[in-house]
């Protein structure tokens, strides 16, 4: 067993000596973009496992050691890596568990020390806690994030967003069931490969490896019915983890619809554009600002690439963060930026104007910000664009899932009526148009 090795503060380090024979389980969050992520740690030596479980225990877990007015994603990431440790299918002396430390003004920033404190009351005090962060909050001298690793999980990132959004578009009209997660499966193996060779981060590549996923896609036999499209937006990881919401996206499935779900890479053009909003707002370091301006230029160009693939290939396109910027003018301030701030109102009036105007917005219970931004936006949405049909869904450890969904079935009720009502008025003006021509041939006649 590796040596144990405390810091000043008492902080249990995840040594070099660990990283030899240590497991680091980290949580699930997006499925396709977290699959190729870990990868990419397995390929500069970390033995790493995503914790896929779900089910009522989890919560049930977390609750157990963390208190129960912590936000609803802390209490499940945590009850989820003390169940694993519990389960047995782990060696707790030669186990470490990562997770992400924002850094910034949301409960998020805390999850770790939640977590350690969580570890002592479990019996687990001897597992380390790896922090994923981009700050240098915390640093452990068995991991460290390089330039060439963070270019990789960029890119590996961007290939989930586009995987995600063309599976997305394919798989409700899919003809051969199937087809759409068999290519999810092929990308993530290849990308995997190309990444650990030490290709498929640069500019050229990147656009390369876009194509050929967006023209794989477009090969797939499809049947294009008329389907109520849904839009899906709120807390990141409730947003994005089926853990969170209760399998949200396989439910819409289930009820016909076609989801739109706005990618991880406009989180991250936000959370960047920050800085430049603080700089304006606040004033600061010029040169600071020349710097994540370029970083913010380097995601641009990403995001034109994704654009640029899915239009060539005949899809939907991510709409351009800008143009997403754009819409909260007048609406919500831009230094509303705590947790997903201005971007979770944006994003839902981007939905409703791109054609998805049916939204879910998946909120964790006591989540401020995202009341703020979501439930208390929506008046002021169907004010700019009537056809919003927002549901607010409260996610937490007391809310019972058939109630959700009931609450979801409602306002899908309504989606099928607008749907039909749609159908009924494009058929009664092709039928009017037709009988225009026919009557202008008798006049000729």
């Amino acid at each position: 067993m590796a040596k144990l090795v405390y810091d000043k503060t008492g902080r249990l380090i995840f040594t070099k000596e660990m990283k030899k024979d240590y497991t680091i389980l980290f949580p699930m969050m997006a499925k396709t973009h977290f699959n190729i992520i870990k990868n990419v740690f397995v390929h500069y030596g970390y033995k790493t496992v995503l914790l896929e479980t779900d089910g009522p225990e989890i919560a049930q877990v977390g609750l157990k050691y963390v208190h129960n007015d912590t936000c609803y994603p802390a209490i499940l990431v945590i009850g989820q890596m003390i169940h694993a440790l519990q389960s047995g299918k782990y060696d707790v002396n030669k186990t470490a568990l990562m997770i992400t430390q924002t850094g910034g003004g949301c409960r998020a920033s805390n999850y770790i020390h939640l977590l350690r404190k969580a570890l002592v009351k479990a019996g687990f005090e001897n597992v380390p806690v790896v922090s994923l962060n981009m700050s240098g909050l915390e640093k452990n001298s068995g991991f460290k994030i390089t330039i060439p690793m963070l270019r990789r999980m960029a890119a590996g990132g961007l290939y989930g967003d586009l995987l995600m959004s063309l599976d997305n578009q394919v798989k409700p009209y899919e003809i051969h069931k199937g087809d759409s997660a068999a290519l999810i499966d092929k990308w993530t193996d290849k990308l995997t490969e190309v990444l650990a060779s030490g290709h498929g981060f640069t500019r050229k590549e990147i656009a390369m490896y876009l194509d050929s996923i967006a023209e794989d896609y477009s090969k797939i036999p499809i049947r294009k019915t008329p389907k109520v499209k849904v839009g899906i937006v709120g807390e990141i990881y409730v947003k994005y983890a089926s853990l969170g919401n209760n399998n949200l996206e396989q439910f819409l499935y289930d009820q016909d619809c076609e989801i739109n779900m706005p990618g991880i890479l406009g989180f991250a053009m936000f959370k960047v554009d920050n800085r430049l909003e603080d700089y304006k707002l606040y004033g600061g370091s010029r040169a600071k600002y020349i710097v994540v301006k370029k970083l913010m230029n380097y995601l641009e160009e990403l995001e034109s690439m994704i654009i640029s693939s899915q239009v060539k290939y005949g899809f939907h396109p991510i709409t351009p963060y800008a143009h997403t910027k754009s819409l909260v003018k007048g609406i919500v301030g831009y230094g509303s930026k705590m947790g997903e701030g201005w971007l979770l109102t944006g994003e839902m009036l981007e939905l409703a104007e791109s054609g998805f105007p049916n939204i879910v917005c998946t909120q964790p219970f006591g989540c401020l910000p995202n009341h703020i931004n979501g439930k208390g936006m929506i008046r002021q949405i169907k004010r700019v664009n009537n056809k919003a049909n927002i549901v607010a869904i409260d996610y937490d450890p007391g809310a019972p899932r058939v109630n959700q969904e009931n609450r979801i079935k409602l306002m899908l009720a309504v989606a099928k009526e607008n749907l039909r009502d749609e159908l009924e008025n494009k058929e009664e003006k092709a039928e009017t148009k037709t009988a225009k021509k026919v009557s202008v041939k008798a006049v000729k006649k």
